[in-house]
């Protein structure tokens, strides 16, 4: 294309972590920039936010209702391409519908969306419209991730049987929410986070890397939930055995109270031939063990890497690739499909992205983990 994706935006203003996160991660290759936005439910701060990004002022609207329309109204070549979506769960589906109805593609922060009724109901509004429709479960677009799928699905690991990933984090150790800090009230709080804390926020990112990677499904589960604060709403800690589709067994940990653990996404997937470990802390290594030989350190960049691995990789072997370069992944992905809609061409398949697809399954995930925590049978069935 000639020129770059518009992008408009919806939440991500004064005081919000992930808004600025996705505005560097867009903006990282070059392929998109920010034309317009709603940044905040409070028309005066969306204005000042506006300003801080040194927007036209006309293009900084009080409401996603307003942004959504007067866009629509401009010429095909000034409007927005499409709309990302940072805004708190329960302000997830009312702009993605409203975007996608009037024609505009969607990338949205995970998890979909607030209960599975909007899920649904969002499933069907992107496959009736056709528009391209991103979720942003970022590990995915790690190099090192993309290698350890490529092997899994090589064979190189053989028959999978036992897959264990963990996120552990800290931040929510004590009763922080009562301090009005802004990223704690809001997850913590059943009215905008949905019916899961730890296991919504968090656990789904475990989740979707463990069937990514591996390319199985979850088949059925049995999950012990907790609330360790007092005064806590929602779960804040939880293990959960898992079964896949081919007969592997797996364990899930998620946790918001574990003491001194800052963001320590881990995976590790057994097979027959080869096990595999990653972690997103150090995540330009990947380790692969064997029972026969020695030990296997792969670093990104190095060596004969799978083609998606190296089309993930931006910089030279030795200089750190991490969280920011795999948001943009997502973004650059996305980005040649729009691209490619719009020419008329095709895409890779190196290039993917997760998609509503993957977000339904998420909150099918969460649904399933709270039944199974409430009930004395425990084991309940995915689907």
């Amino acid at each position: 294309m000639s020129r770059k994706l518009r992008m408009g935006m919806v939440g991500g203003g004064r005081g919000a972590f992930i808004g600025a996160v996705h505005r560097m991660a867009a903006a990282l290759d070059g392929e998109i920039e920010l034309v317009c936005g709603a940044f905040s439910s409070n028309p005066e701060k969306s204005r000042l936010s506006g300003e801080d990004l040194y927007l036209d002022p006309d293009r900084v609207y009080g409401s996603y209702q307003e942004m959504i329309e007067k866009e629509k109204a401009l010429p095909e070549d000034v409007r927005m391409d499409f709309v990302s979506i940072v805004t708190p769960n329960h302000v997830h589906f009312p702009p993605s519908k409203m975007a996608l109805e009037n024609g505009f593609h969607v990338v949205c922060d995970k998890p979909l969306c607030f209960d599975m009724e909007e899920a649904h109901a969002l499933k069907k509004i992107v496959d009736e419209s056709g528009l391209i429709f991103a979720l942003t479960h970022n590990y995915t677009c790690y190099p090192l991730v993309k290698q350890a799928k490529a092997m899994v699905a090589n064979g190189d690991l053989g028959k999978i049987r036992k897959i264990v990933v963990e996120y552990p984090q800290g931040w929510l150790s004590t009763n922080v929410e009562e301090s009005e800090q802004k990223q704690a009230s809001w997850r913590t709080d059943p009215a905008r986070s949905g019916v899961a804390g730890s296991m919504g926020d968090i656990g789904t990112h475990a989740e979707n890397l463990a069937e990514y990677i591996s390319g199985l499904r979850i088949k059925e589960m049995c999950a012990d939930l907790s609330t360790f604060v007092e005064g806590r709403r929602l779960d804040d800690d939880g293990s959960v055995l898992l079964r896949f589709d081919n007969g592997a067994k797996g364990i899930l940990y998620a946790s918001q109270i574990s003491v001194g653990e800052e963001n320590n996404l881990n995976i590790r997937i057994y097979g027959t031939k080869a096990g595999i470990e990653w972690g997103q802390q150090d995540p330009n290594y990947l380790t692969v063990r064997y029972q026969d030989k020695p030990m296997q350190v792969i670093r990104t960049g190095v060596g004969d890497l799978s083609e998606a691995a190296q089309a993930h990789t931006r910089l030279p072997a030795g200089h750190p690739e991490g969280y920011l370069e795999a948001f943009a992944g997502i973004y650059r992905n996305f980005a040649k499909h729009l691209q490619a809609r719009l020419e008329g061409e095709e895409v890779n398949p190196v290039y993917d992205f997760p998609t509503v697809d993957d977000g339904v399954r998420g909150m099918q995930f969460i649904y399933k983990v709270v039944e199974s925590g409430q009930s004395d049978e425990k084991w309940v069935s995915f689907d």
